[in-house]
């Protein structure tokens, strides 16, 4: 890498506020790590290396970040430096409720005033279900000290009766063979116990290992560390190795602000494409930008999906899993077939540049990591992300047009509207119901607002007596997400929300509706006029949250073509380090 700093001095780092003063506060950070059992010559002298961790009980996408710390620590210890673990909010899909997108921001923001309000020079950040990669990075972002991102890996390849299974992909393609009556319920609860192997994250191109995948590129991780499964022998030598470098960095000052720029952005987005992943990733990279202050929009993310086709052929966009993905060459890899997309010569936490990374990487299977002579999905017959905009979607929606049945590209039909997902999970059911696949499912007060945190509800339930039709698509709307691991023919993101007067909220049951993929256009066949007096009518539902972190949130969260981020926290001005007397 060009223009590396000189050196810095042990009197530069920040930690020495706290720990060289000859003053009284001096003496009682000295005296209190002697308290923990450490030696003075084990902290003084050192940079300190905070280690936040987001492991839980609760998660068991990071049910070994535990063991993960200790080998960061050692890394740590013999580069020279003083680890500390300290323990952060673990947003583990799954079990949070009602999203783990509302405690997004909560992360970052802990993230932030941890490494700020503690003696940290640099920090190891753990985490890798969904939320938490965007969320680490976002405050580390805002903090800007040197930080690498230690991303926790995916799960084990699944396998059911000798078919490999997706966590996340099949559940959802399974759930609907129960309920049109093709599997039993016995068989339901054998792959429940056999889906997911091990710890580590969803072992799909689900949200998990698209956003870590794209920090990747982005050079935030030590090259290739995204692909490495959970528990291969390689991923805790990895986190040493973590622990090694970010003493380095810390010595060479290298911040998230000399390497994040829109290049960088850009080279993230390559590896998103590529990879067919998650249309979350497109609320996280926007808030994840704002912080850096590097201008990104989905228009951007648009122009990228135009001339990248999906490479890997990973579910829900392939046929294979992401250790198989890890033993054809993994990031590196795919990176290095999309080489001329990407802005080489940007710096990454190794040191080294993006091209000095990728240079030689060497695929083992181009049937499981191909190039744009072999795509996945050609870019004529979809791509990983599309922009859709109309009357229903002045501020944008997105869909992944690759995961979507062709022939509902271009559609027209009917809506049936829903207000909440408890009537609509109870109505779509009914037999007597009058629906056909032609008809659009619409879900709206499932935005940031309305939810509260713009939950996955997006992937929209097919009808019981459609599945037994053999149906498995169906246009779907919804002011909400989508799982990454899902598929379908489903429009999400859908901004300005229902829940603070967006156009889904004036949409009726019977009003047609007109999608246009190739147009980019998504709108509700109904007069400006009617639309104008439906407007007047319309008033907000009552807020349930009169207190709480999720009162907080729907005050001042964003909208999701903005990033989702709080008003307060997004942007790049300067927090002081705190005062110390």
């Amino acid at each position: 890498m060009s223009d590396v700093k000189k050196r810095r001095e042990l009197s530069q780092l920040r930690s020495q506020r706290w720990f060289a003063s000859d003053d009284m506060r001096g003496f009682a950070h000295r005296q209190r790590t002697q308290q923990m059992g450490m030696r003075r010559d084990e902290f003084m002298g050192r940079p300190v290396i905070g280690i936040i961790n987001t492991w839980s009980e609760m998660s068991p996408c990071h049910a070994h970040l535990r063991d993960r710390a200790e080998a960061v620590k050692r890394g740590v210890w013999q580069a020279g430096g003083y680890p500390v673990e300290m323990p952060a909010l673990s947003v583990g899909e799954v079990m949070v409720k009602p999203t783990t997108m509302l405690y997004r921001n909560f992360l970052a923001m802990e993230c932030e005033e941890l490494l700020r309000s503690h003696p940290v020079d640099g920090a190891v950040l753990l985490g890798g279900c969904d939320k938490s990669t965007p969320a680490l990075l976002m405050g580390a972002i805002s903090m800007d000290i040197p930080v690498i991102y230690c991303p926790a890996g995916p799960m084990s390849n699944g396998q059911w009766r000798g078919m490999k299974t997706g966590a996340g992909t099949h559940t959802k393609k399974y759930w609907d063979e129960l309920r049109a009556g093709n599997i039993t319920q016995d068989d339901w609860v054998d792959l429940e116990s056999r889906m997911t192997r091990s710890a580590g994250t969803c072992n799909t191109i689900g949200t998990a290992s698209t956003m870590t995948s794209i920090v990747d590129a982005m050079g935030l991780t030590l090259p290739g560390a995204s692909s490495i499964p959970a528990t291969d022998s390689g991923h805790p030598r990895m986190a040493s190795a973590c622990g090694v470098r970010i003493v380095d960095m810390v010595w060479e000052d290298l911040k998230p602000s000399d390497i994040l720029d829109k290049a960088s952005f850009l080279n993230g987005l390559v590896a998103y494409m590529a990879l067919g992943g998650s249309t979350n990733a497109a609320v996280h990279l926007v808030a994840m930008a704002r912080r850096a202050g590097v201008d990104l929009s989905l228009d951007d993310m648009a122009a990228m999906a135009g001339k990248v086709p999906v490479a890997a052929n990973v579910f829900p966009s392939g046929e294979y899993l992401m250790e198989d993905f890890y033993f054809a060459g993994g990031l590196l890899a795919l990176l290095h077939k999309f080489s001329r997309h990407l802005d080489l010569t940007r710096p990454t936490v190794n040191g080294r540049t993006l091209g000095e990374n990728i240079a030689g990487a060497d695929c083992w299977n181009d049937d499981v990591i191909r190039g744009e002579d072999n795509p996945v999905v050609p870019l004529s017959r979809g791509k990983t992300l599309e922009v859709l905009r109309g009357n229903l979607a002045p501020n944008g929606a997105v869909m992944k047009s690759s995961a979507a049945n062709p022939k509902f590209l271009k559609h027209v039909g009917p809506a049936i509207v829903f207000d909440n997902p408890g009537v609509m999970n109870t109505t779509l059911d009914d037999p007597d119901l009058d629906i056909t696949e032609d008809t659009v499912i619409v879900l709206r007060n499932a935005g940031p607002v309305g939810a509260p945190g713009m939950p996955e509800w997006g992937n929209l339930p097919i009808p019981k007596k459609l599945l037994k039709q053999g149906v498995r698509d169906m246009v779907r709307i919804c002011d909400g997400r989508m799982s990454g691991t899902h598929y379908g023919t489903c429009i999400l993101h859908v901004s300005p929300e229902a829940a603070i007067g967006g156009p889904l909220a004036l949409l009726k049951t019977g009003d047609l509706i007109e999608l246009d993929v190739e147009a980019g256009t998504v709108n509700m066949r109904v007069d400006e006029a009617e639309i104008a007096r439906r407007r007047a009518e319309w008033k907000p539902a009552s807020p349930v949250y009169q207190r709480s972190f999720a009162a907080l949130y729907q005050q001042h969260v964003s909208q999701a073509d903005q990033g989702c981020d709080f008003d307060f926290l997004s942007g790049t001005a300067v927090v002081p380090d705190p005062a110390i007397y």
